[in-house]
């Protein structure tokens, strides 16, 4: 209808996704080097989130096109199913042949999958399994798909998995019952909404490819699209596309802010307000609290001038008494978190908290190239992603990059520096403030990143029957923090003496006892034994 209006060939905000529009903000290109890793590297789970219209179809998009020529990627739109149906929907996605006696058995369509997935490995083939809106998955199924990383050979596993939903997928994955297939995940990564910068180029973008040839939306115009929409790319298109139509039916061949305010009022069925009516109202209060204080301070100053005239002289000079000793120095208050985060948007984005995170293990950051962890891994550091709570963050004892969430659900990347009693300390951008931790608990979710610094660079899974130099600088590790004395004659073998061991360490620190010493647990024992000079949330170490 408004195409032809602004000199569009075609409507630049459909929902439909079209690889011609796909646009990567940071974080979406981030994500995506983290499925393009997923799909290079063997074994595990890697796991991606995001709200509802963040773009996780858009990143799936982008993956498949970048598939590699070495790769086989089953993807599985819709898990809601039964475990036959699940498995011969990865067999039939890529391209297996299944006999029709085979059809319902478990055990058959895993033997035949199990016996492709050798073949292509003996070919030099990856397979990778996708699973989108995994959130939908029931605790069965999820058990099914966590028992398919067993198909393995000696060295590596057959077949890499990529679980994609909502944020409830941490929450299901959180669950006491699967603990084991969440200490398989090797990397998970959430997807935030896009930044003001971005989602400016992002309507730019979708424009220019739908043939515009001048600006349609001012500056103040794209400036409140995303924050009426918070930056959501689902969002952008549907305002976006409301906004064009108003514009055409009041015949304005120019966008404005308030255009977009009363389009975003339609999509969301309320009133959406300008940004400045809250300051101008609670300035318009001042004034009138002011002319009234003001009002009141002059009656009662005339008041006392008049008094002070009929007043008799005092019979006698007053009683001087002895000067009061000073009252005792106040302690600085805490910071209040609300009004912080509130005022600190501009400075509080993931690159930036990466930066400082990095620089604290004197490790450079480079924002717009690869991944963070990709980063980290070739200065010598891991990363590690966890949810828990205050207490888990105080036993791994390093700082860590905490997002908050203000009172209008913008998310903030701050940084934890030090944990101190019932205090914590934040950077929030590069200063640092004193925060009470219940008043940060009320902003945090429990989902960290910290950074750690392993003493050999192989920090793959280590299980009972693997043997190798890692196994030993586990055992010797474990050994110190026991308080055993490393025999001359130590061994690279992995026996059930040291899986006891690791299940010691494991209780004692409040993981999962399974006798697997994987990322966390490893990670937990590095902060346990803690290197002098290393950053640390607290002086000394989280226990023994």
């Amino acid at each position: 209808m408004y195409l032809s209006f602004y000199g569009l060939a075609e409507k630049p905000f459909a929902i439909t996704p079209d690889p011609r529009y796909l646009f990567l903000g940071g974080r979406h290109a981030e994500a995506l080097a983290h499925l393009v890793y997923g799909i290079t590297e063997a074994g595990g789970f890697i796991q991606l989130t995001g709200e509802v219209g963040t773009g996780k179809t858009t990143v799936i998009r982008s993956l498949l096109a970048r598939q590699p020529e070495n790769a086989d990627i089953a993807l599985i739109l819709n898990p809601r199913m039964n475990a036959p149906e699940f498995l011969l929907t990865i067999c039939e996605e890529i391209g297996i042949l299944v006999p029709d006696d085979a059809v319902g058995s478990v055990k058959e369509l895993i033997d035949i999958l199990n016996r492709y997935l050798l073949k292509a490995h003996a070919a030099g083939k990856r397979v990778v399994l996708v699973v989108d809106e995994a959130q939908t998955l029931p605790p069965e199924l999820l058990e099914q798909i966590r028992l398919l990383t067993n198909l393995e050979t000696e060295t590596q596993k057959l077949l890499q998995i990529i679980l994609i939903g909502q944020p409830e997928l941490r929450e299901v994955l959180a669950r006491n019952d699967l603990r084991q297939l969440a200490q398989r995940i090797t990397g998970r990564y959430h997807l935030e909404p896009l930044t003001q910068k971005e989602s400016i180029a992002y309507v730019k973008h979708r424009l220019r490819i739908a043939g515009a040839t001048s600006d349609i939306f001012t500056n103040a115009a794209l400036r409140e699209l995303h924050r009426v929409s918070t930056g959501v790319p689902r969002l952008l298109n549907i305002i976006g596309d409301r906004t064009l139509l108003g514009g055409y039916s009041e015949d304005r061949h120019e966008v404005s802010a308030t255009m977009v305010r009363k389009a975003a009022s339609e999509v969301f069925d309320r009133r959406v307000l300008s940004p400045w009516l809250p300051w101008a109202l609670g300035a318009a209060t001042l004034l009138v609290v002011g002319g009234a204080l003001f009002t009141g301070w002059s009656m009662y100053t005339r008041n006392a001038r008049t008094l002070a005239v009929v007043a008799p002289a005092p019979a006698a000079p007053p009683v001087v008494a002895p000067p009061a000793a000073p009252p005792a120095p106040a302690p600085a208050p805490l910071a209040n978190l609300a009004v912080l985060l509130r005022d600190s948007a501009a400075i509080t984005d993931l690159d930036g908290a990466y930066s400082r995170l990095f620089a604290l293990w004197a490790a450079r950051y480079v924002p717009g190239s690869e991944d963070a962890c990709s980063q980290s891994l070739r200065q010598g550091l891991e990363c590690l992603n966890q949810r828990g709570d205050i207490e888990l963050l105080r036993t791994f004892n390093r700082p860590a990059i905490l997002p908050l969430m203000d009172a209008g659900g913008a998310v903030h990347q701050t940084v934890v520096t030090q944990l101190k009693g019932a205090q914590a300390e934040l950077l929030i951008g590069a200063v640092a403030h004193e925060v009470s931790i219940a008043d940060l608990q009320q902003h945090w979710s429990g989902d960290f990143q910290l950074l750690w610094k392993p003493q050999q660079l192989d920090t793959r899974s280590l299980t009972m029957g693997m043997r190798g130099e890692p196994v030993r600088h586990l055992q010797t590790r474990l050994r110190e923090w026991a308080g055993v004395k490393t025999p001359a004659t130590d061994t690279d073998f992995f026996d059930a003496t040291l899986e006891g061991l690791v299940q010691q360490f494991q209780r004692q620190h409040g993981l999962a006892p399974d006798g697997v010493a994987g990322p966390q647990t490893q990670a937990m024992l590095d902060a346990v034994l803690a290197q002098a000079g290393t950053p640390q949330l607290y002086a000394g170490t989280p226990g023994t």
